[in-house]
């Protein structure tokens, strides 16, 4: 009996340990940001507020930042990284796809992608990939291919992305948004202009969405992060067609009503005066 009592006791040790094992990388693969790290860092930008007019065709947005306390050894092998991404407001997408049908295009599939930003612009000092790992990249949300598009918010430590949208309309919205520039990642874009000061330049589109946007700005030291930061951008119309949009939306029936005068006149004008004898 004791015998026996002594191999369950062994196997019972053995199995602890091996789950104790196969639970320990995914814990530490977790805790990637190193706890009170003595560096510290912020950014600012060039402007709080971007107003938009109608002949507003984009812009560049500069942000400029300071690394405080660094490691003079790291500092020399060139070991700290930053990069910055400018979230858009956030809205759900439907993204169909079309198939020919005996020579017409109809819709196949669909999918709503529950919350992809309108806007993505990243800069970094390196290639992202030469900066971090792709599973560091997918929680944070860095990179165009590694972009969240399920409207969590990006955590430190968080093992994945909580939600992942059907790979293949993830993807075609990805190459819809960077073919029309709304989506754009500036590799270099992060530069150091002395020990401690760095400078970034984000380029914001033409079609730049109203709202609150989000810039956030990662401090990686040998590959890991150690500090995080963000800051507001608010994008607003200004200008006549800022009065027209407010009008609108305050008084819809009215504007409604001058809107089918104005055709009814601006027609009836054209018919007077290219009438022919």
């Amino acid at each position: 009996m004791s015998c026996a009592r002594t191999i369950a006791k062994s196997a019972l040790a053995i199995t602890v340990l091996i789950g104790a094992m196969a639970f320990q990388p995914e814990c530490s693969g977790a805790q990637e940001v190193i706890e009170d790290p003595p560096e510290s860092f912020d950014i600012g930008l060039s402007s709080s507020t971007i107003g938009i007019t109608s002949e507003f065709n984009g812009e560049d947005l500069t942000i400029f930042g300071a690394l405080d306390n660094a490691d003079a050894r790291i500092q020399r092998q060139q070991r700290y990284d930053i990069v910055i991404a400018l979230f858009g407001p956030r809205e759900p997408i439907v993204v169909r796809e079309k198939d020919r049908f005996f020579g017409i295009w109809i819709n196949r599939e669909s999918a709503t992608i529950p919350a992809a930003p309108a806007t993505y612009s990243l800069a970094s000092t390196r290639p992202l990939r030469d900066i971090t790992s792709r599973a560091t990249r997918e929680r944070l949300s860095l990179g165009i291919s590694t972009l969240r598009l399920d409207g969590t918010l990006p955590r430190l430590g968080e093992p994945r992305p909580l939600l992942r949208p059907r790979q293949k309309f993830a993807e075609a919205l990805r190459e819809i948004k960077t073919g029309r520039g709304l989506y754009s990642e500036t590799i270099g874009g992060v530069q150091f202009l002395g020990p401690s000061l760095f400078r970034a330049e984000l380029r914001l589109p033409a079609d730049l969405p109203i709202g609150q946007h989000i810039a956030r700005a990662y401090l990686f030291r040998e590959g890991k992060v150690i500090r995080h930061t963000s800051r507001t951008l608010t994008v607003v119309k200004v200008g006549f067609q800022a009065q027209i949009d407010a009008f609108a939306s305050n008084y819809g029936l009215i504007f409604g009503f001058v809107a089918v005068l104005v055709a009814i006149v601006t027609g009836w004008l054209g018919r007077i005066i290219f009438k022919r004898d």
